[in-house]
């Protein structure tokens, strides 16, 4: 069949498959007289992608197709139809195969529905891969997973193995061998994140009497502080040299100071979460401060290769926003919803995360729990939102039984809270609350053990990390908005050492 330019009138598709030999993917377009091809794919695979299960190897044809086609595919809505009928539930519930997961938390930030056909109808992907054209290819992803695997278990291996594995050329590590070419000096900041897990249950000494003595080996910050008359926007306070802002913060000299700071608040659990640029920017400007610290913040984060790996990529284009109205105050409107089944079982048999969101500040509260029961719902409102918070005036939730239910709506009534539900089949009027589990999927992956057993543990940090990080939206910190005060941090009392 011959292509046709996409046109963006008509809904896209996009059918896979997969053989011995490797896969195949074509991306279609709706027509009123048809079913019409816009490009093809075909791939073969490595030795290793040969011993994968189907299931693998199917759900690889649809991550391939993605890579391939996020310009046409990211922010619209689109079918993927596949003849493998197990993966009609990848984007339903967590997977029990780790390299399905890691695709599954990966897809997460488009927009598609899954549509199981006969294997005789899906014949052009399935001529594609039973004679693929392309060279087969490691997947990049799944290069930096061993990576990741690696280094958060035994300090020896990480020694052996890591320089082996850093020579591999995959987009992570070309980001991780980044290096900061301060204006100043030429100052190697990267992230280590790989052996955050080793390092965070260390003390992180950080005193203002060690940042002082700092800037006294510092010449920039030596010349400022012999002419500081000459200089309007530096102070000196307690003999540490400020930065003017409100409220003033100190200026870091080059070295290891900085290091430690682009680590504790990015990659530590406590302060950081591995959050993006703009919310670990504003989290270090609220502390400290040098001159290059955007360009060092940013290049940071992209050699943060848990970050490249378990974030999603989110890219809408331009189109018309319909919000709901921003209610009169906190707590007048909230959300709320199940985030699950969630596998592997925490270790403390947990299965759920329950989320509550102020639709206002954007502030969240979460609880693992084992099950998804109305009577959950009922005790997590009770113990967790009205004793602690007060009573909500309206909650938004789908239309899950564990919502709807009469001992639900019972305890609604005795509250007074209004009850409202978001349209069935389009979870999306509950936007808020889906954007955090998506958010939270990533950052409580990138904390997590090897096999994922600990994520309820996590699960505190995350939530915490995200109230207290600056929103994109209404550009102000949920924690300020809801409690009117600056929230402290671990890490903010320098004069003693702090062990998380």
């Amino acid at each position: 069949m011959a292509l046709r330019l996409p046109n963006n009138r008509f809904p896209f598709k996009v059918q896979t498959h997969s053989s011995d030999e490797g896969i195949g993917a074509v991306l279609l377009q709706i027509y009123p007289e048809g079913d019409r091809p816009i490009a093809y794919l075909s791939k073969k695979f490595t030795q290793a992608q040969r011993k994968w299960s189907p299931m693998e190897q199917e759900c690889y044809a649809f991550i391939c197709a993605l890579d391939k086609w996020h310009n046409y595919l990211s922010g619209i809505k689109f079918t993927w139809e596949t003849d493998h009928k197990a993966l009609t539930q990848l984007n339903k519930k967590a997977q029990i195969n780790k390299r399905c997961e890691r695709w599954r938390l990966k897809i997460l930030e488009y927009d598609y529905k899954v549509k199981y056909i006969p294997g005789l109808t899906n014949y052009m992907p399935g001529y594609l891969s039973r004679s693929p054209v392309d060279d087969a290819e490691e997947d990049p992803d799944e290069i930096s997973f061993f990576t990741s695997k690696s280094t958060q278990t035994d300090p020896d291996f990480i020694n052996y193995h890591l320089p082996i594995v850093t020579a591999v050329q995959t987009r992570a590590m070309k980001l991780r061998n980044e290096v900061i070419n301060d204006t100043e000096d030429s100052t190697k900041l990267i992230s280590d994140s790989l052996n955050t897990s080793i390092k965070e249950n260390r003390i992180i000494p950080f005193s203002m009497e060690q940042l002082g003595q700092a800037q006294q080996n510092d010449n920039y910050a030596k010349n400022i502080l012999n002419n500081i008359k000459n200089y309007k926007n530096y102070t000196v306070k307690d003999n540490i040299l400020m930065r003017r802002s409100n409220p003033p913060v100190p200026y870091v000299p080059q070295g290891g100071l900085r290091r430690t700071i682009l680590h504790t608040y990015h990659d530590t659990a406590a302060n950081g979460a591995h959050f993006g640029r703009n919310k670990t920017l504003h989290k270090i400007k609220q502390r400290y401060f040098w001159p290059s610290m955007y360009k060092d913040i940013n290049n940071y984060i992209k050699s943060c290769i848990l970050c490249v790996q378990f974030n999603p990529r989110r890219q809408k284009p331009p189109g018309t926003l319909k919000p709901i109205k921003p209610p009169d105050g906190v707590w007048q409107l909230v959300s709320m919803d199940f985030h699950g089944p969630i596998n592997p079982t925490s270790q403390r048999g947990n299965k759920y995360i329950i989320s509550f969101t102020d639709v206002l500040s954007k502030f969240v509260v979460t609880k693992a729990v084992r099950d998804n029961t109305a009577q959950t719902v009922v005790r997590f409102l009770k113990e967790d939102i009205i004793a602690k918070f007060g009573t909500p005036r309206c909650i938004l939730t789908d239309n899950g039984t564990h919502f709807t239910s009469t001992v639900t709506n019972e305890l609604f009534k005795q509250i007074g809270t209004t009850h409202l539900y978001s349209t069935p089949y389009h979870p999306q009027t509950n936007g808020q609350i889906e954007r955090y589990n998506s958010t939270m999927d990533a950052k409580i992956a990138a904390l997590s053990n090897l096999h994922k057993t600990n994520w309820n543990d996590q699960l505190p940090f995350v939530t915490f990390n995200y109230n207290t990080s600056i929103h994109s939206s209404t550009k102000h910190i949920p924690f300020e908005m809801m409690y009117g005060r600056s929230p402290v941090l671990p890490f903010d009392h320098q004069d003693i050492n702090v062990t998380l």
